[in-house]
């Protein structure tokens, strides 16, 4: 075996090991959660159960749904769980690479990234959700008993939750864009238009189709974008007195 051979193998065994390790706490989340599965289901359901109208109900339409809904859930739900502990194993594995000066921004960034991802899920499940649904069981026709599907409330509030999630790591994203010289703030700050049409083109393709939807994503979507100007502003600022002291 090589010299050159012996640093990759290693780096694979220790990918490995950490790959192994997330999973392995991953499942044993799901294990402890599975017990109240259907419990966690009637919680993250409780913005539209409040919401049906007389004499409706969620129904299952498969025969292993009942099962299976519940199941998908809480592995989901495992996963989120997890993902602090994941993050940092993958930043275990990198950082060794990291110069000092990018380890000084790397975890700051890394720790406001769950924050702002569970602070989305979070104004989805409370803000979004209860709008969402309260249109959807109000609008339709007379004579038409809402009785929606377990498995699509699932997969409606799994969108919702990643999409939201997603959308408040804008910040990030346009900070790590200005710090690695992909744009500038000025740049940024021309293209404010755009970018504000944009934030509402993803709303709609990314939500529901209904107006409160698209609104309620695309307007926090574009405050964290000037968010994340106003952060990288004031690091390209101390960057700047830093030069001109020097």
């Amino acid at each position: 075996m090589t010299d050159q051979e012996q640093p990759i193998i290693t780096h694979l065994v220790e990918l490995r090991n950490r790959l192994l390790r997330s999973v392995l706490v991953v499942l044993a989340l799901f294990l402890g959660l599975f017990y109240f599965a259907n419990d966690l289901y009637l919680i993250l359901v409780s913005p539209l159960s409040g919401l049906l109208p007389e004499n409706s109900a969620m129904i299952a339409t498969g025969v292993a749904s009942p099962f299976l809904v519940p199941f998908k859930l809480t592995l989901v739900l495992a996963v989120l769980i997890a993902v602090p502990y994941i993050l940092h194993q993958i930043w275990a594995f990198i950082s060794p690479g990291l110069y000092q000066n990018e380890k000084k921004f790397a975890i700051p960034l890394l720790v406001s990234s769950i924050v702002l991802f569970y602070t989305g899920i979070a104004f989805a499940y409370f803000v979004v959700l209860p709008l969402a649904f309260g249109f959807f069981t109000g609008v339709g026709p007379e004579g038409i008993n809402f009785m929606p599907d377990i498995s699509n409330i699932l997969d409606f509030i799994l969108k919702i939750f990643f999409a939201f999630g997603i959308a408040f790591e804008i910040p990030i994203a346009t900070f790590l864009m200005v710090l690695s010289g992909m744009t500038t703030v000025a740049a940024l700050g021309e293209k404010r238009p755009y970018i504000f049409v944009g934030c509402f083109v993803v709303g709609m393709l990314v939500t529901p189709p209904d107006v409160i939807s698209q609104t309620i994503l695309a307007v926090p979507m574009f405050m964290l974008f000037e968010a994340g100007v106003m952060a990288a502003r004031l690091i390209k600022t101390d960057d700047d007195e830093e030069s001109e002291q020097a």
